[in-house]
């Protein structure tokens, strides 16, 4: 075990502006990450720009500009994003323009060559530029590209072929050992079946002139450039520097505990089929998991560019602020399915659980801590029935949430944080402080300190295990609580060292929301 961990978003085209569906990729992997890093892990985190293809050179003609230009014009907005987000990166790679990703896919391809598995044929079939793949004709819908819903081209031309064929019992016993582990079972499952049904060569190359003279050239063929996804692929590995064997390809790819792709489930077999077997042509070691999620619906229908029923994740992050877009996408959807999207649905869920729930939580604690015993956490006094049932939820939170997130159910996560959300604010209500300190008796007081004792340390235990869905709500939390702001409090030691601390009030973390005026 190294103690480190790698994990990436796709790189997503940029023709045009990022969609809300490559909001929920980023959001998902920031918080897988930050979850590894709670477990002690040293993560690097990989994402960046599919740069090299035919539907980017497509655009830029359209806009009347180079495609050079274009993807850098747009490749700002993807990353702005990002950080409009929180999402946390190690590295941003640009396959148009990053020198290691060119000499990484370059080496790549050299590699397959020597193996024996690269060799050209002539080819005809039906290519969708929006997915950047041929189909065959049982694959389309009533003769449509079933994720665009557009009639693919029929392309005829001579192109460099890859032996996927030799690779299909190696993949077989790969990701049934579970050296390559994909989450969830159904998306295994279907891998599994694509795989025994048989693989056939893939053609890995396109003519320099489809290409518009834009990609990477195949080595020693300048009349080609390689095929987008087989260039796009090798990104995984060339940020790290494999090809002049880097400390960093050693320490987050070689020698790591995980090595983790986040993908949607329309480029599963891309991620765990094509990729894997370029990777044992190769000669480099296999990624450990493949985490498929599904996709962002309106009305039923996957979003995107394409489709003309984008959501501008830019607006909503304006409108209604990052917490409650992350917060929305991490426990509203599925990790794994699809799920329909609506502003109504965004601003109820973070005034239930964000405005009404936790923050209102840190909000009733610290005033009271503060009115009461001037800001410093009393010593406890005796513990009851309702301080053991506080103590079990917060042991029950702290394990299942995190257990959650090593099977990749940020939902699942968020819903057991939120058990302690609930519980903390009953155990509020049923020892009533505002009582205790009227009351005035000793016995009232002793009881009253012993609620605040606890009332603290729940609130900095939560305050810990949503630090990698809401990372700045979470800082403020802990930080108010005399924490530091990277902390995450062990269940066991929740009420540890809490006596005597200065707490203090943080602002509003958690404004309510309203509609806007014209939405439906």
């Amino acid at each position: 075990m190294s103690g480190a961990s790698f994990i990436s978003t796709t790189i997503p085209y940029v023709n045009a502006s990022p969609h809300l569906g490559h909001a929920l990729e980023w959001v998902q992997t920031d918080a897988f990450a930050r979850h590894m890093a709670m477990r002690g892990q040293d993560v690097y985190v990989l994402s960046g720009s599919d740069e090299n293809a035919l539907k980017n050179v497509l655009a830029a003609e359209k806009a009347g500009v180079s495609a050079e230009e274009l993807v850098a014009s747009n490749v700002v907005f993807f990353e702005e994003l990002m950080k409009r987000l929180e999402v946390g990166l190690t590295r941003f790679i640009r396959t148009s323009v990053d020198q290691d990703h060119i000499d990484g896919a370059v080496e790549i391809w050299r590699r397959m060559a020597a193996s024996g598995d690269i060799y050209t044929k002539e080819y005809s079939g039906l290519y969708c530029v929006g997915c950047e793949q041929f189909y065959g004709e049982d694959e389309l819908v009533d003769g449509k590209c079933p994720e665009h819903l557009t009639v693919p081209d029929l392309v005829s031309e001579t192109n460099y072929f890859f032996k996927l064929s030799r690779y299909g019992d190696r993949l077989l016993s790969a990701l049934d050992s579970g050296e390559i582990k994909i989450v969830p079972e159904t998306r295994r499952n279907e891998v599994t079946s694509f795989v025994r049904a048989g693989l056939e060569d893939i053609s890995i190359s396109r003519s320099m002139a489809r290409a518009r003279g834009w990609g990477i050239p195949v080595p020693d063929d300048d009349s080609q450039v390689m095929y987008v996804w087989i260039d796009a692929l090798t990104n995984y590995t060339n940020a790290l520097g494999w090809f002049r064997d880097d400390e960093n390809w050693r320490k987050y790819w070689v020698e790591a505990d995980d090595r983790v792709h986040v993908v949607g489930k329309g480029v599963t077999r891309f991620h765990a089929v094509y990729w894997p077997a370029m990777l044992m042509s190769a000669g480099l070691p296999l990624p450990t998991e493949i985490m498929v999620h599904g996709y962002i619906t309106a009305g039923g229908r996957k979003i995107g560019k394409s489709l003309g029923n984008a959501v501008d994740p830019v607006a909503l992050v304006e409108q209604f602020g990052v917490n409650a877009i992350r917060y929305f996408l991490l426990a509203d959807f599925s990790p794994f399915g699809d799920g329909d999207f609506s502003e109504e649905r965004l601003v109820s869920r973070y005034n239930t659980d964000l405005a009404n729930g936790l923050g209102n939580l840190v909000s009733r604690v610290t005033s009271m801590t503060q009115r009461y015993r001037e800001g410093i956490v009393p010593a406890p006094g005796p513990v009851e029935a309702p301080e053991q049932s506080l103590a079990e939820q917060v042991a029950v939170s702290a394990r299942e949430s995190l257990e959650a997130m090593v099977r990749y159910d940020h939902r699942e996560a968020l819903t057991k944080v939120w058990d302690l959300v609930r519980r903390t604010n009953a155990y509020v209500d049923e020892r009533a402080p505002w009582h205790l300190a009227k009351a005035g008796t000793p016995e009232s007081e002793a009881l009253l300190d012993t609620t605040l004792h606890h009332l603290v340390g729940a609130v900095r235990q939560l305050g810990g295990l949503i630090q990698p869905y809401l990372p700045v709500p979470s800082a403020a939390i802990l930080e108010a609580l005399g924490e530091k702001a990277e902390s995450v409090p062990a269940a066991d030691a929740w009420l540890s060292d809490l006596t005597g601390r200065a707490i203090t009030k943080p602002p509003a973390l958690f404004p309510r929301l309203e509609l806007p005026t014209d939405a439906s």
